[in-house]
């Protein structure tokens, strides 16, 4: 085999979320490899500059407003990205975070979390990924050709104690991506493949709260996640970025409906 199988250049991303830390990180790293991005936020301002900072390294990259929760913000986007570069190869689901409001505490107990922040951080985190998926999924199967990445969490495989909207509705992407991996192969084709990526414990704007004190020193939680990460160190949005170029390319094309930790060992240890 002489071609090199890890080759994206050209390919056109699409990443929902692209505003935040990870998925920023992400949407740099693929330029560099030769993509073509188009980072999305529901913050344009956010989406604006993820595409600077490709721009800065000289890559290749679209900003564009897009709500994932909202379908017609996203046909839009597409319609865009057909007019300029041909359509969308690769769909990476980046949207999604925590709330404080949907977090049991000290000063909110389950009982008393709002049924609005819990939809919230529902929806974001499970339709925020299937409404994007609809509508470019349906692109792809026009094309007979696609990858969708979806963002899961540890959450998923074990619920961690506070945040029970987000662990829910993290588990529910593990089963979505497997359903939707099943189905768009066995009904429509089989070129067109969906897999998840679980990081592990990477700090960012919406779990800050819980990991750090306002002094920078590690909260109690945050102390017992290192404990419990045989990397003893909380990821690097950077940790991601090898496992992603390897299920966005052909170096993956017969591998579909799985979901890979990127967890420094959180997952893999027992505690003992």
């Amino acid at each position: 085999m002489s071609r090199n199988i890890f080759d994206i250049e050209g390919k056109v991303v699409l990443l929902t979320g692209a505003g935040g830390v990870l998925g920023r990180a992400m949407a740099q790293y693929l330029a560099a490899q030769g993509a073509k991005v188009v980072v999305t936020d529901r913050n344009k301002t956010l989406a604006d500059a993820s595409a600077e900072a490709i721009y800065a390294e000289n890559g290749t990259a679209l900003g564009l407003p897009l709500d994932a929760l909202d379908r017609g913000s996203i046909e839009q986007a597409l319609g865009q990205v057909e007019r300029e570069w041909g359509g969308v190869d690769i769909l990476i689901n980046a949207a999604g975070g925590n709330s404080p409001k949907a977090t049991a505490s000290a000063d909110m107990s389950f009982f008393d979390i709002p049924e609005e922040a819990m939809r919230f951080v529902v929806d974001l985190n499970l339709m925020g990924s299937v409404i994007p998926s609809q509508v470019i999924g349906k692109h792809m199967v026009e094309r007979e050709s696609g990858v969708i990445v979806n963002i899961s969490s540890m959450n998923s495989f074990r619920p961690l104690t506070r945040i029970v909207g987000y662990s829910a509705a993290k588990a529910a992407i593990n089963n979505f991506t497997q359903w939707l991996a099943v189905h768009l192969a066995q009904e429509y084709s089989p070129g067109v493949r969906v897999n998840a990526i679980a990081p592990g414990f990477f700090e960012t704007t919406q779990n800050k709260f819980l990991l750090r004190q306002e002094s920078g020193d590690l909260t109690a939680r945050g102390q017992q996640i290192i404990d419990h990460t045989p990397a003893a160190r909380f990821g690097d949005p950077e940790d991601l970025c090898g496992t992603l170029h390897w299920l966005v390319s052909d170096a993956s094309r017969f591998v579909s409906g799985i979901v890979v930790p990127v967890d420094g060992g959180f997952s893999a240890f027992s505690g003992v």
